[in-house]
C-alpha cells in the first residue's frame, strides 16, 4: 500500500529532504515550538540580553583618567567606590523611590473608582466608552504629552489668561512637585486597566452571598471586593512604579530634580559608562525583587 506522499512523489522517487523532514517533525509537537520561537528568542537573547550584558560588565571595566576610554577586562570596582562615596547618588536613589511610591499609590486611589464604575455600575454601552476614553490618552505620543504639561506649568498663552482671573499662578519648572503630577497623569491608565480587569472577574454570586449573610456595603468592600481585587492593584503598580522609576524626560522637562534615569543618561552622555553601568544595577535589583514580590501576591495572574 503506498501512503499519500508516496502517490504525491510519484513511483520510483522519493520525497524532497524538505518533505522528509515535514514528515519527521510531524509527530513531534514540542520540537516544532521550540523551533518556531528559537528565532525570536534568539534574538531577543543576542541583540538585547547580549547589550544589557555588555553594558552591565562596563560597570567593572576601567575608565583611563587620561583618555577617557573605558579599558574592555580591566576589572575595577572603581565606580562602585565612586557611587558609594558620594551623598548625591543616595540622595537620587531615595528620591526616586519615593517619587515612584507616591505615583503609585496616586495613581491607585485615582483609578479604582474609575474601575469601579466601569466594571459594576456603567451600562456596557457607557463602559465601552470610558474604555476608549482611558485609552485615548495612549494614543498620543509621550513627548507631546510631556511638553503639554510643561507649557500648563509655565503658564504660557491659553493658560496664564485662563488662570489669571482667579489669581492662581502657574508653579513653573522648578517645582519637584511637578514630576509626581505629569508622571502619575502619565500611569494613570496602565492602573485603570488592571484593575477594572479584576473587578469584572469577581463574580457577582459572590456579592450576592455576601448580602444575604448580612454584610453591609463596607464590610463587603473590604473582606470581599478588596481581598480579590488586590492582585489587580499590584499588577498596575508593576506598570507604574517601573515607569517611574526609570523615567529620565518627564523630570528633565517639567522640574529641576535629578532622578536615576537622569544620573545614567547624563554619564553615559558623558562618557562615563562604568558609573552608568553601576548605577543602572539599582533600579535593575529594585525592579527584580519588586517582581518576585508581586508573583507571590498574584499579580502576574490578572495582567
Amino acid at each position: 500500500m503506498s501512503t499519500p506522499t508516496d502517490a504525491r512523489a510519484g513511483p520510483g522517487t522519493r520525497p524532497g529532504i524538505a518533505r522528509r523532514l515535514a514528515i519527521w517533525l510531524h509527530p513531534r509537537q514540542g520540537l516544532q515550538l521550540r523551533l518556531l520561537l528559537a528565532g525570536p528568542l534568539g534574538w531577543l537573547a543576542i541583540a538585547y540580553l547580549g547589550a544589557l550584558a555588555i553594558l552591565l560588565l562596563n560597570a567593572f571595566w576601567e575608565k583611563d583618567a587620561f583618555t577617557g576610554r573605558v579599558e574592555p577586562f580591566a576589572w575595577t570596582l572603581n565606580a562602585f567606590r565612586d557611587l558609594f562615596g558620594h551623598e548625591v547618588y543616595r540622595t537620587v536613589a531615595v528620591r526616586t523611590l519615593i517619587m515612584a511610591v507616591l505615583v503609585t499609590l496616586t495613581d491607585a486611589l485615582l483609578a479604582f473608582p474609575i474601575a469601579y464604575y466601569m466594571a459594576r455600575i456603567a451600562t456596557p454601552r457607557v463602559r465601552a466608552m470610558l474604555v476608549i476614553a482611558v485609552l485615548m490618552p495612549l494614543w498620543a505620543a509621550y513627548l507631546v504629552k510631556v511638553y503639554a504639561w510643561r507649557t500648563i506649568l509655565q503658564g504660557n498663552g491659553f493658560m496664564e489668561w485662563a488662570l489669571s482671573p482667579f489669581g492662581v499662578e502657574s508653579p513653573g519648572l522648578d517645582e519637584i512637585a511637578n514630576s509626581w503630577l505629569v508622571l502619575s497623569y502619565l500611569w494613570l491608565p496602565y492602573m485603570i486597566l488592571p484593575i477594572y480587569a479584576g473587578l469584572e472577574r469577581i463574580p457577582n454570586s459572590l456579592l450576592e452571598a455576601s448580602a444575604d449573610l448580612g454584610a453591609k456595603a463596607g464590610a463587603t468592600f473590604r473582606r470581599v471586593i478588596l481581598p480579590l481585587v488586590f492582585p489587580a492593584f499590584v499588577a498596575g503598580s508593576i506598570f507604574t512604579f517601573s515607569l517611574t522609576l526609570g523615567d529620565y524626560i518627564t523630570p528633565d522637562l517639567v522640574s529641576d530634580a535629578k532622578f536615576i534615569g537622569n544620573v545614567i543618561y547624563d554619564n553615559s552622555s558623558l562618557g562615563n559608562l562604568p558609573l552608568a553601568a553601576a548605577y543602572s544595577l539599582l533600579p535593575i535589583g529594585i525592579m527584580t525583587v519588586y517582581l518576585l514580590i508581586a508573583r507571590r501576591l498574584g499579580a502576574f495572574d490578572s495582567l
